[in-house]
C-alpha cells in the first residue's frame, strides 16, 4: 500500500532585497510505502540553503491506497527554517473538532497569528490598524508580490510620464493662463467620461449629476427642512423652481435635496509650502429635481455661518460668481471623497476586518475561507499608504489642500460619526431618503449597488446555511464571536455610538455582517475608486486645492480670479498622476466571485460559488444593456469591474 503526495508550489530564488521576481511553479510527487492510517495533519519543513529561497506552497494532494484524494490547501509562504502544519481542506467550526491534537493545532495557529498581527493606533481617533512601520515589516503572507508595484512615488511619477505631463511637475506657483490651458495636461489620454466632463463641467446638470453617479455619490440626501444656517428663501430661487410652488412646498413634495460639507468646517488648510497659501471651505448646496427629473443646483453657501460676508450664490447671479461657487463645492467634494468616502470608509474599515480575521479565525474556519480573498493585499496597500502617501511630508501633501494634517483631522471627525448601519448599503440609501427609483430614476450607483449587495448577501447566506444549522450554533461559535468582538473593541475602539455589534446571535445578522465586510472591500471601494480619472482628471471640475480665499461678495469674480484660485501647474500634475494611478486595476486582478485559491473543497460551497458567479454575470448583462449608447455610462458597480478586495 502506498500514499502519494503531490505538492504544488511557487519557488522564488533571489536576493532578500528583491521580493518575488520571476517565480517558478513546480509540482512534486512523494510516495510513502508504510500505512499512515487516517491523516489528521501534514507538516511541511523547509531547510535554509545558501540562497534566499522562499517557497509559496499552494496545496498538497494526498492519494490514499484506496484511491481517495485528500486536499490540504495552504496558500502561504514557507520562509527560512520554518515549518507549516496543515489540515485537510474541509471547513470546520470549533465545535466540530473532537480530537485533542486538532483542538491544540487550532489554538496554536491563533496564538502565533496574534503575535504577528497586532493592533496599533496610527493616529489618535483613527480606527486601529496593523502594527507595522513599513511594508517589509508585515508578515510575508500578506505582502505584495512585488513591492515596486505599489511604490506610490514611482507609480505617480510613471503616471505623469505616461500622461506626458512630467515637464510641469516641478512648476509650483506657476498658474495656468485660462481654462483651455488645462488641456495641455489633459488631451493626451482621454476617455468617454473625462472628455464629456471637460466639455460640460460648467453646466448645472453635470454638477448635479455627479452627486448621483460621480466618484463620490454618497453625499446627497433629501431635504425635509432647511437648516437654520442656510437661510434660502423662495424669492432667491424662484427662477429655478419649475412647478409654480414655493420652496417650502417643493420641500414637502420631496423635490429638494441637500449636500452639506460641515465636516470640513475649521479643518486646517495645507501650510507645508510657505510659497503657496491654500484654502478650504465647508459649503452647503441646495439641489432641485426639475421637471425632467434631473438634479440641478439652485443655491450654494460657501461656508457654514450665514452673514453678509458669506452670501448665498444662485444660478441667477453673474456667470463667474455662480461658477466659482460651484468650483468651491467640487473642491470640497474632492476632499470628502478622498479622505472619508475612500480612505476611511473603504480602506481603513476593510483593514479592520482583515486584521480581526487573521487574529481570531483559524484557516480551517469556514468564515476565514470565505473572507480571505476579500482582504487580499488590503493591509499591505494601507501600510504602504501610511509609509509614503498620507504620512507627514507624504505625497498627499504635494497637491491637496487637506495635506499637512487636515486629512488627519477629517478622518478623526468622520470616525466619531461612522456607524455600522451606514455601511449597510440599502439602509444607508434609505436613511438619506434616496431609495425611490420612480422618484429619482437616474441614480445608477443606488440601483447597481443594491443588486450587488443582494447577490453578495444571498451568497453569504448560502455559505452560512451549510455550516450553521441554527442560530444557536452561531451563538456558540467562540471564534466567530472573538472576531466580531475584535472588530468592535479594537477596530472601532469600543465606540457604542458606532452601532457595530459586539456579538452576533442569528444567522440573518451574521449574513448581514459578512455582506458588510465583503461589499465594503469589493463593490463600495470599486464605486468610489475606479472613477477617479474619469471625474477628477479635468482639474477645474475637481480641484485638489484652492489658492485664493472664497469670495465674500457678489459681482466681483473674474475669469482671472478663478484661474488664480485653481491649482498651479505643479499641483495639477501631481493630482493628475495620482488619479490616473489610483484608477488602474492591478495586473492579474481578481474580480468579484473569482476564487482561484481553493480554500473550500466541499461540493455544496462550490455550488454556492457557481450560483454567486451566475448571479453576478446576470448583473453584468443588465448593466451592459442599460449603458448601451449612453453618453455617460455607469459601470463602476458592474461585477466584472469590481475587484475582490481593496488593493490599490
Amino acid at each position: 500500500q502506498q500514499f502519494h503526495l503531490e505538492l504544488v508550489c511557487f519557488l522564488c530564488v533571489q536576493p532578500v532585497t528583491d521580493h518575488f521576481s520571476s517565480p517558478q511553479i513546480d509540482s512534486y510527487d512523494v510516495t510513502v510505502a508504510e500505512d499512515l492510517g487516517e491523516i489528521q495533519l501534514l507538516k511541511i519543513e523547509k531547510r535554509k540553503y545558501w540562497v534566499h529561497d522562499d517557497w509559496y506552497l499552494r496545496y498538497i494532494t494526498v492519494k490514499t491506497p484506496v484511491g481517495d484524494h485528500l486536499e490540504f490547501p495552504c496558500y502561504r509562504w514557507i520562509t527560512e527554517d520554518k515549518e507549516i502544519v496543515l489540515r485537510d481542506g474541509r471547513a470546520k467550526l470549533h465545535r466540530d473538532d473532537k480530537i485533542q491534537m486538532l483542538k491544540q493545532h487550532r489554538r496554536k495557529e491563533l496564538e502565533e497569528r496574534q503575535k504577528m498581527y497586532r493592533w496599533k493606533e496610527w493616529h489618535p481617533g483613527f480606527p486601529l490598524s496593523i502594527d507595522a512601520n513599513s511594508h517589509r515589516d508585515l508578515p510575508r503572507d500578506i505582502q505584495f508580490d512585488s513591492e515596486k508595484g505599489v511604490d506610490f512615488v514611482l507609480n505617480y511619477s510613471k503616471a505623469m510620464e505616461n500622461l506626458y505631463v512630467n515637464r510641469f511637475m516641478h512648476m509650483f506657483q506657476s498658474s495656468w493662463s485660462d481654462f483651455a490651458d488645462f488641456e495641455k495636461i489633459f488631451v493626451r489620454i482621454s476617455n468617454t467620461i473625462s472628455e464629456y466632463v471637460m466639455q460640460h463641467w460648467q453646466e448645472d446638470f453635470m454638477f448635479g449629476y455627479q452627486f448621483l453617479n460621480g466618484c463620490n455619490p454618497v453625499m446627497i440626501k433629501r431635504c425635509r427642512e432647511l437648516p437654520k444656517k442656510f437661510p434660502v428663501t423662495t424669492d432667491m430661487v424662484e427662477c429655478s423652481l419649475e412647478r409654480n410652488l414655493t420652496l417650502e412646498e417643493e420641500i414637502k413634495q420631496g423635490n429638494i435635496f441637500l449636500v452639506d460639507y460641515e465636516l470640513l468646517d475649521g479643518v486646517d488648510a495645507n501650510k507645508t509650502d510657505p510659497c503657496t497659501l491654500q484654502y478650504l471651505s465647508a459649503p452647503i448646496c441646495l439641489l432641485y429635481k426639475n421637471m425632467e427629473n434631473k438634479i440641478v443646483p439652485i443655491a450654494i453657501q460657501i461656508n457654514q455661518t450665514p452673514g453678509p460676508d458669506n452670501p448665498i450664490f444662485l444660478p441667477s447671479d453673474d456667470k463667474y460668481d455662480w461658477l466659482l461657487a460651484k468650483i468651491w463645492v467640487r473642491s470640497s467634494d474632492f476632499h470628502m471623497h478622498q479622505t472619508v468616502t475612500h480612505l476611511l470608509r473603504t480602506h481603513l474599515i476593510s483593514e479592520v476586518f482583515g486584521i480581526a480575521m487573521f487574529r481570531q479565525l483559524p484557516a480551517v474556519h469556514p468564515l476565514f475561507k470565505l473572507l480571505v480573498p476579500h482582504v487580499r493585499f488590503t493591509i499591505a496597500i494601507n501600510t504602504k499608504a501610511r509609509e509614503q502617501l498620507i504620512c507627514e511630508c507624504g505625497l498627499f501633501d504635494k497637491a491637496n489642500a487637506t495635506g499637512g494634517g487636515g486629512h488627519v483631522q477629517m478622518v478623526q471627525r468622520a470616525t466619531k460619526e461612522l456607524t455600522y448601519s451606514s455601511l449597510c448599503f440599502p439602509e444607508e440609501i434609505k436613511a438619506k431618503e434616496m431609495d425611490s427609483k420612480e422618484d429619482i430614476p437616474y441614480y445608477y450607483y443606488r440601483d447597481d449597488g443594491i443588486k450587488v449587495w443582494e447577490v453578495i448577501k444571498s451568497f453569504t447566506t448560502d455559505v452560512i446555511d451549510i455550516y450553521y444549522e441554527s442560530d444557536e450554533v452561531v451563538c456558540e461559535d467562540m471564534e466567530l464571536q472573538a472576531f466580531v468582538k475584535d472588530v468592535y473593541v479594537y477596530g472601532m475602539k469600543g465606540n457604542k455610538s458606532s452601532g457595530f455589534p459586539k456579538t452576533i446571535k442569528t444567522r440573518e445578522k451574521l449574513s448581514e455582517y459578512l455582506t458588510v465586510a465583503i461589499f465594503t472591500a469589493s463593490a463600495q471601494h470599486a464605486a468610489v475608486n475606479f472613477g477617479q480619472y474619469d471625474w477628477c482628471s479635468w482639474i477645474p471640475n475637481s480641484p485638489p486645492t484652492m489658492r485664493q480665499p472664497p469670495p465674500t461678495e457678489k459681482g466681483t469674480v473674474t475669469i482671472e480670479q478663478i484661474v488664480e484660485s485653481l491649482p498651479d501647474r505643479g499641483r495639477s500634475c501631481w493630482h493628475l498622476g495620482a488619479v490616473w494611478a489610483l484608477s488602474q486595476f492591478q495586473e492579474n486582478e481578481l474580480f468579484l466571485g473569482m476564487y482561484p485559491d481553493e480554500h473550500f473543497i466541499e461540493k455544496p460551497v462550490k455550488q454556492a460559488m457557481m450560483k454567486f458567479r451566475k448571479d453576478l454575470d446576470e448583473i453584468v448583462s443588465v448593466i451592459s444593456e442599460r449603458n448601451k449608447n449612453k453618453k455617460l455610462p455607469y459601470y463602476y458597480l458592474s461585477p466584472n469591474r469590481i475587484p475582490n478586495s481593496v488593493a490599490v
